[in-house]
């Protein structure tokens, strides 16, 4: 195998001593201060006094929920966006534009499709005072590097998935990057795909085959973090916050079918699913077995703003709460992210609909029914709704209010308009949309009112079977 040559003091990923590569200091990051904000003229804070360093041998992994920020963190680190209020240093000095010492690999593969292998893994050179000589021998070194052999001349269409990530790979490589960032970079591989690149990353990382000095990866998959970080930083959402630094388990530790692993895991659903809760009372409760020194807590004071109806549907609500019950009305929520084969943001927005109704708490680090939520389980069709239909009446503020107008009404009925106006006190009016078309989903199913979607028009319905109940 071809290796790079090495420019760096990389020294492994059990070094957590090295120097401090790049600095976040009260990095805030607000968007929508040009129109694109909500109606009420204020922009929208999405990070929130960010501070965090990045030091030279270890590998970082940025988790959090939806709306935590991860990538615009990401970006504003690498210099894509400047922050509103903070600043970012590299190597103690201001960071102004984009890092030329930093390289990123996305999560989609954004290859030119009538470019070689070759050629789109040389492009990443263009802007280098080099030869055309040495270009092509740093390419192919990367080449080499990431396992692309004998596909030099191939076109990217001639390419698996797998593969042409690995030429992104060797893309962001090529120039020899201090700081190698990765945003989601698995997440469009399927399972044994994204283990086997997984698995030869870490090895080139280990082995110093790569003159990357430090790696920071945004990723949903609470596995890959625990398996891969020295240091996991769990943010927080609306704004984006840091909620708490965990230092990563120990190398031999990592293994997805050791104890240590399971419990850290664990951990962080605990975190992660329990956005209320101090994280200290969580930690307190974590394994005693487990390596925590180090660990660096960050809550938010923050207020947050009202809360969204979760982008979940209401069959998959339903299937949820079915296959709690018949686990005995509780289940780990770790074991059945892994049986569904979801990850935490694909399973975050039915965790939060099923609290939002009622029907199921997280508490550490257990999805358990609520005695509503049993009477849902085992209810017919017509029980089921009429049970949803009080539940969101009770719990789902901005529903209520819907109806209320509807009833009071001449005619009994309002324009889509109306509603999305008030939902522009808090949202951009991308957020105002979605949250409306869920709030139609959630109130039909209720039979709270109709909706004449080709006028944008509600209309207080006459829930027959609902009023029969």
């Amino acid at each position: 195998m071809t290796v790079f040559n090495q420019q760096n003091t990389h020294k492994g990923s059990d070094q957590h001593d090295g120097e401090v590569l790049l600095e976040a200091k009260g990095v805030s990051k607000s968007f929508g201060a040009e129109g694109k904000g909500s109606r009420s003229g204020k922009p929208k804070l999405v990070l929130d006094s960010i501070d965090l360093q990045i030091r030279s041998g270890e590998f970082v992994a940025l988790l959090g929920p939806s709306g935590s920020g991860k990538s615009t963190l990401l970006r504003a680190l690498a210099g894509l966006i400047h922050p509103t209020e903070g600043q970012v240093l590299f190597k103690g000095e201001p960071q102004y534009g984009t890092n030329p010492h930093l390289a990123i690999v996305f999560q989609s593969f954004a290859l030119f499709p009538w470019l070689t292998v070759l050629q789109n893994v040389e492009l990443g050179l263009e802007a280098q005072d080099l030869t055309h000589t040495q270009r092509l021998k740093r390419a192919l070194a990367a080449i080499d590097t990431i396992g692309l052999d004998g596909f030099e001349d191939a076109y990217p269409k001639e390419l698996s998935g797998g593969m042409r990530q690995r030429v992104g790979f060797a893309r962001a490589l090529v120039v020899e990057p201090e700081l190698l960032f990765m945003d989601e970079p698995f997440s469009a591989l399927d399972v044994l795909t994204a283990a086997n690149l997984r698995k030869e990353l870490i090895s080139l990382w280990e082995s110093r085959s790569i003159p990357t000095r430090a790696i920071v990866m945004v990723t949903h998959n609470i596995d890959d973090a625990v398996s891969m970080a020295d240091r996991i930083i769990v943010l927080g959402a609306n704004p984006g916050h840091i909620r708490i630094e965990l230092p990563g388990l120990p190398r031999g530790m990592r293994s997805m079918a050791s104890e240590a692993h399971t419990g850290m895991v664990d951990l962080i659903y605990r975190i992660m699913t329990s956005p209320k809760t101090d994280v200290g009372s969580l930690l307190s409760k974590y394994s005693p077995t487990l390596i925590l020194d180090g660990v660096q807590r960050n809550e938010s004071t923050t207020v947050p703003e009202p809360r969204q109806l979760p982008h979940a549907a209401i069959g998959d609500v339903t299937g949820l709460i079915e296959l709690v019950h018949a686990r005995g009305d509780k289940v780990d929520l770790y074991q059945i992210g892994r049986e569904l084969q979801l990850e935490f943001d694909e399973l975050q927005p039915l965790l939060e609909a099923v609290d939002l109704l009622g029907l199921a708490e997280a508490q550490e680090g257990d999805l358990v029914l609520t005695q509503v939520g049993r009477r849902f389980a085992e209810a017919n069709v017509l029980e089921e709704k009429q049970i949803f239909r009080q539940q969101v009446l009770e719990r789902v503020p901005f529903l209520r209010q819907i109806l209320q107008v509807l009833e009071t009404t001449p005619g009994h009925s309002m324009p889509e308009e109306y509603v999305l106006s008030l939902l522009e006190n808090h949202l951009n009016e991308e957020q105002a949309i979605e949250q409306l078309e869920r709030l139609v989903d959630w109130g039909r199913y209720a039979e709270l009112f109709t909706y004449i979607e080709d006028r944008g028009i509600f209309r207080l319905g006459e829930p027959e079977a609902v009023q029969q109940g």
